[in-house]
């Protein structure tokens, strides 16, 4: 599995607005429907708000990976945002959190969920990985940057 075959290059944005954790994830949720402009937003935000109450999905390093399972999509779904500003997330670290990465699974595949989790979890663990997306100047170098970094795996 390769983040390119779950990840379209519209679904990325390198200048998300929002400035706490429910206009991220709504803001989020706008990226996927601008691929899959047949899904319900509200059912797609609810579904990561339920994640979000376990525990938070900022995982520290300026990184949060929202997540959740929903019958509502058929396969993998993702999006990917910057925030240069920083939001708080509820981070494990404290920190703010600057690059989101969000999935969405099928509640039927649950070793695919756990596959598209690991896979951009070990991505993004690499510094000079979150220092590009950090750094790239739009969201088609974004997108770049992930799949060339992805084919290192």
């Amino acid at each position: 599995m390769r983040i390119s075959d779950f990840l379209h290059p519209s679904a990325v944005s390198a200048d998300l607005g929002a400035s706490n954790k429910a206009g991220v994830l709504r803001e989020l949720v706008g990226l996927i429907l601008q691929v899959h402009g047949d899904l319900d937003p509200n059912q797609l935000v609810d579904t990561l708000q339920r994640r979000e109450k376990l525990q938070s999905t900022g995982i520290g390093e300026g990184v949060a990976i929202p997540h959740g399972k929903t019958d509502a999509v058929e396969d993998v779904v993702a999006c990917v945002g910057r925030s240069r500003a920083g939001v708080d997330f509820q981070s494990l670290d404290g920190l703010p959190t600057h690059l989101f990465v969000t999935l969405l699974v099928p509640e039927s595949k649950h070793g695919l969920h756990l596959k598209a989790l690991a896979r951009v979890s070990r991505l993004l663990k690499e510094p000079q990985v979150r220092q590009g997306l950090m750094e790239a100047p739009d969201a088609a170098a974004m997108y770049a940057l992930l799949v060339a970094e992805d084919e290192k795996l």
